[in-house]
């Protein structure tokens, strides 16, 4: 059985780096000792970055965003080293990234999925919230979506508001995808529960796993990421060989942590094939005009 573990994330402040390497591995050794496989962290997680670089820039947005992107590859490769010693997948903290690939001079919301084989490859964020529109100023993601083919199986990623977009969880469900994750960052309970229920549906309409992963608590050092609401959660289908209520299982609302379940693949083929209802199958009955979306493959095997 696969194990999947996501994050209730609380954001804390370093003094130098040694101190995030400290926190980054007790976090993944804390999950892998659990016997998880994948490790799902939240969006924004990596804003605590911005610590490093003192708090007249922790505390100040257009400086805060520069300074985590300038960290992300530092802390990529070491999200990647422990995902090879831990022989764990990682979805890293989502950040902010400027990459004149995209943009010339704004950032993308932007995670990395790791392999332990050390192979990996990005998902930006699709359709950015109201506050990351103004005052955030972050630009829209590059590319399609993709889809990641792991040793685990086929994973896409819908980042916090993504997920409340049916369209975009459907051109996963049709590339291929058995689990979505959807790392979050809510402030209020009601942005908790918007994504939630968000990353519910999607479950129900793709008979599949998907994994939320929360910021929470509160800081002092930002503005922008002050205060975090939420818990991490596991949902899928509410059919055959899954509970009832579609919650595999949930975390304890604003108390940091892991929330850790099996999520096996062999369920998910099951369900979809011998559910009392067919979501995924009747997709198409529905009618209408459905949008096409593209989905990049990204083979992490």
């Amino acid at each position: 059985k696969m194990k999947i573990a996501t994050a209730a994330y609380p954001l804390d402040w370093f003094d130098d780096w040694a101190a995030f390497e400290s926190k980054a591995r007790a976090w993944v050794s804390d999950a892998a000792e659990q016997g998880a496989e994948l490790l799902v962290f939240p969006e924004y997680g990596a804003m605590e970055l911005s610590t490093l670089a003192g708090r007249n820039v922790s505390i100040d947005l257009e400086q805060s965003l520069h300074a985590v992107s300038e960290r992300v590859p530092q802390s990529d490769a070491f999200y990647a080293k422990l995902a090879a010693e831990f022989s764990v997948h990682i979805l890293t903290p989502s950040a902010p990234v400027f990459d004149t690939n995209v943009h010339p001079d704004r950032p993308v919301n932007r995670t990395r999925l790791i392999a332990p084989n050390g192979k990996s490859a990005v998902q930006d964020k699709q359709i950015m919230t109201v506050f990351e529109r103004d005052p955030w100023d972050v630009a829209t993601g590059s590319g399609p979506l993709k889809l990641f083919d792991t040793s685990l199986g086929k994973i896409g990623v819908l980042i916090c508001y993504d997920s409340e977009f049916p369209l975009l969880g459907r051109a996963l469900i049709e590339a291929g995808a058995a689990y979505i994750l959807v790392p979050s960052c809510t402030e209020a309970l009601a942005g908790y529960w918007r994504v939630r229920i968000g990353a519910i549906s999607r479950a129900l309409e793709g008979q599949c796993v998907t994994a939320m992963a929360s910021v929470v608590g509160n800081v002092d050092w930002s503005k922008s990421v002050d205060a975090g609401s939420g818990m991490g959660g596991i949902f899928g289908p509410p059919d055959t060989g899954f509970p009832s209520t579609g919650v595999i299982a949930e975390g304890i609302l604003n108390q940091a942590g892991w929330t850790i379940a099996d999520a096996p693949l062999g369920e998910i083929e099951h369900v979809r094939k011998t559910g009392v209802v067919r979501n995924s199958t009747h997709w198409h009955e529905q009618g209408g005009d459905e949008s096409t979306i593209p989905v990049t493959y990204c083979d992490l095997r």
